[in-house]
């Protein structure tokens, strides 16, 4: 295990994406995951940022650090 958080992310990623969608074709597979990709960085807290979204945690970090 090289970075903890990497592996994490993927078996995340797996068991809630990709095993548990049926992908028909390509087209269909970028649908699917881009979805859930929008859906983690946007909908979901994360407890690595303080429980804040991925978007949040950028957000709250533009607004501390504009100069």
């Amino acid at each position: 295990m090289e970075n903890c958080f990497i592996e994490s992310f993927n078996g995340r990623f797996r068991d809630e994406c990709l095993n548990e969608n049926w992908f028909i074709n390509l087209e269909k597979a970028k649908e699917i995951i881009e979805l859930w990709r929008e859906d983690y960085n946007t909908a979901r807290p994360h407890s690595s940022l303080n429980n804040l979204t991925p978007s949040e945690f950028v957000e709250q970090h533009r607004l501390k650090h504009k100069t």
